[in-house]
């Protein structure tokens, strides 16, 4: 205890023994209360802004594709509702380069029931009575047998085509290298010309790839409905697993910590055994030698499974991360032993206060609604321009990109421009609503960031103020509140929403210059200047390790507010000089026992994850005529693995902030008091091993 001491004069003054603390202050007043008024009035700001954007978006401009005279295909209720598609009249103008400026195709559009299903010429079907009904569908309302040829009335040309995202896009195929379209590579367009289908790829943006794109996402859609309620098994599986996990971590914490770390080696020992296996079945096998880069993008992943290359990266990776953590494990053995003594002191502590593990689940409804109400809010902002037309034509007009009326026909411009047509373009508008939608979305996202930072920070503060009534209660569980956590969570509400707001707004601003940051990233993307790119690479990596930092500071000052009820630069300060004080302790013990914790995190997702494997994939024979029939086993698999890891992550926080606030506690304990009959510690007899 004394290696600490020559840290007492550097780093602040360790606080004196005081006969009338006894843990978490109860006489103790508002906190930070400018930043807490602060804090409401941008809540009220961010309430106006979601009814604001909520009396003027419209969010069936998402929904629903608009046609040429701004109208919404398919939406119930009016004379579109059962032409809930959009066909475009020429989509090869789709490949002109305005569409990148204009964000629209400069051709007519309009919504019809059903995509063109053959091929058929305009002339062509002027000849034919039937042919002519079923090409009418595709023009303009009112079109009469004598007004069909009229230039822009009709599209001069159908192409068979299929819907994607309520679009009618060519059904573009590939017949060896040969791009088909209706299983011919060459088509008339209408005006006599004959061309190759591989001229519509670009006016439908690469649509070779969006259609393979589109069966892989209808394919995992059907694997999610074969296989939903398996999934929720197997996240019930790692719920029960979790918990079974942190009981047994209560009554034998020794044992489970290195039963924990032996089949966590062992776990990912299989992972090694089984690529292996994999690596070598592969041998001989054709085209399994390819590799990844020869092999480029392929939207079936499970094309990546049958060369040897994927296995034998995954058996690298794998044999890096269990050498890794062998070796922690060696030169970190001594240190172990004392960290599984404060694990067994933060779970006697949950043991005691047992409400706390289901404490994340109101952290996660709050942090629900704080993504629901940003989610909304954002679509309504961004629908809630008002339609812009402009003028397209065929020939040279000077009127050509210019605003215009829908009601153009009786305009001069279409006099002076007898070819041309007025479009609907896009959404915009120009009052002062629109113009500073931008800003309305900037502080949407900034307002999401403090609340979510706020809701976390409050969920952390909560669990200090239970864990630290424990700790500094001198007979356990006699001297605690009835209520640890609600009295907990009461105090932070009622004395420290204005610290939370404090240290959540701080967090906020450096991760809302980091989102910026990624933006300015993006943009220089195709930038030559390697001065720019380096210096943001160098900003990004500095605001990185700030945010851990200021999370990292927060953590602790939340500790502090949470037993002293000072306000949040006075409980950060005296966080950070303990914290310094100690800084022994911090580097190799709690430090230890965070990466404990993770390998419990790590052990649960791996075993959940192998059982899913062998389930889904139908390896186990007992398992063949249970497991779902899918397109892509993996999918089942990444998604209980990613939900086991946030299951797991859910109940291990809390172990995580009791373990940082016990560690607190016991740093302060250790300042205060000596031991002595007079002067006691309040840390169990286990704890005074560390």
């Amino acid at each position: 205890m004394a290696e600490d001491g020559e840290y007492y004069g550097k780093h602040g003054e360790p606080r004196k023994y005081d006969p009338t603390f006894k843990g978490p202050i109860q006489n103790r007043g508002c906190t930070d209360i400018v930043c807490c008024i602060l804090f409401v009035l941008a809540l009220l700001g961010y309430i106006a802004v979601g009814i604001l954007a909520w009396s003027q978006g419209d969010p069936r401009k998402v929904i629903y594709p608009t046609d040429s005279r701004g109208q919404f295909c398919g939406q119930a209720g009016t004379e579109l509702e059962k032409k809930p598609l959009l066909f475009y009249f020429n989509i090869m103008k789709c490949a002109s380069p305005m569409v990148l400026l204009e964000f629209q195709c400069p051709t007519t559009q309009m919504c019809v029931e059903k995509c063109p299903e053959k091929f058929m010429t305009l002339l062509k079907a002027y000849t034919n009575k039937n042919d002519f009904e079923y090409y009418k569908k595709f023009c303009k309302e009112g079109v009469t047998n004598t007004m069909i040829l009229r230039l822009g009335l009709c599209p001069a040309m159908l192409t068979p085509s299929k819907p994607f995202t309520r679009r009618c896009f060519p059904a573009l195929g590939q017949k060896g290298k040969v791009i088909t379209v209706g299983n011919i590579s060459s088509f008339d367009d209408g005006y006599g010309n004959m061309r190759d289908a591989k001229d519509l790829v670009d006016g439908v943006k690469n649509a070779t790839v969006v259609i393979e794109a589109r069966q892989v996402v209808m394919k995992i859609f059907e694997d999610y409905t074969q296989s939903w309620y398996w999934i929720l098994i197997g996240l019930v599986i790692a719920m029960v697993t979790s918990l079974l996990f942190i009981i047994l971590l209560r009554y034998l914490a020794g044992i489970m910590v290195w039963v924990m770390i032996v089949l966590v080696i062992l776990v990912i020992g299989y992972g090694i055994f089984h690529c292996y296996m994999e690596y070598a079945a592969l041998k001989g096998e054709p085209g399994a030698n390819v590799t990844i880069q020869q092999l480029g993008f392929q939207t079936d992943l499970s094309v990546y499974l049958q060369i040897r290359q994927t296995w034998l990266a995954f058996m690298i990776i794998l044999a890096i991360v269990d050498v890794v953590i062998i070796l922690l494990l060696i030169f970190l053995r001594k240190r172990i032993l004392i960290a599984v003594a404060l694990i067994k002191e933060a779970s006697r502590a949950i043991g005691h206060v047992m409400c706390s593990l289901f404490f994340p689940l109101f952290t996660f409804v709050l942090l629900a609604i704080v993504i629901a109400y940003w989610a909304v809010t954002a679509v309504f902002l961004s629908t809630s321009n008002e339609p812009v037309y402009k003028v397209f034509n065929e020939t040279l007009c000077e009127h050509s990109r210019k605003l215009c009326d829908p009601n153009y026909t009786t305009s001069l411009m279409k006099a002076q421009c007898p070819d041309s047509e007025c479009l609907f373009a896009f959404y915009g508008g120009e009052t002062v609503y629109h113009k500073y939608l931008i800003g309305l979305q900037f502080y949407n996202v900034f307002l999401f960031f403090w609340c979510a930072n706020f809701v976390i920070g409050l969920g952390q503060m909560t669990l200090a103020g239970a864990f630290a009534s424990y700790y500094w209660a001198f007979v356990k569980p006699d001297d605690m509140p009835a209520f640890p956590v609600f009295s907990s969570l009461g105090r932070s509400l009622r004395y420290h929403t204005g610290s939370l707001a404090f240290g959540s707004l701080i967090l906020s601003i450096i991760q809302i210059i980091r989102v910026l940051l990624e933006y300015l990233d993006h943009k220089l993307k195709g930038a030559k200047n390697k001065f720019a790119k380096f210096l943001l690479c160098c900003l990004k990596c500095c605001f990185w390790c700030l945010e851990k930092f200021i999370k990292f500071l927060n953590r602790n000052a939340y500790i502090m507010v949470a037993i002293y009820g000072k306000n949040f630069c006075t409980s950060a300060r005296d966080a950070f000089f303990l914290l310094m004080r100690n800084m022994i302790r911090v580097a190799v013990l709690d430090k230890v026992t965070d990466f404990l914790l993770f390998l419990g995190k790590l052990l649960i997702v791996g075993l959940v994850g192998v059982f899913a494997f062998f389930f889904f994939s139908g390896r186990v024979k007992a398992f063949e005529n249970t497991a779902p029939h899918l397109h892509y086993y993996w999918v089942p698999i990444l998604t209980v693995v990613i939900g086991s890891y946030l299951i797991a992550h859910g109940f291990f926080s809390v172990y995580a902030m009791c373990v940082d606030t016990l560690f607190l506690c016991f740093c302060e304990d250790l300042e205060r008091n000596d031991g002595s009959a007079s002067r006691p510690y309040y840390m169990s007899s286990i704890m005074t091993r560390i």
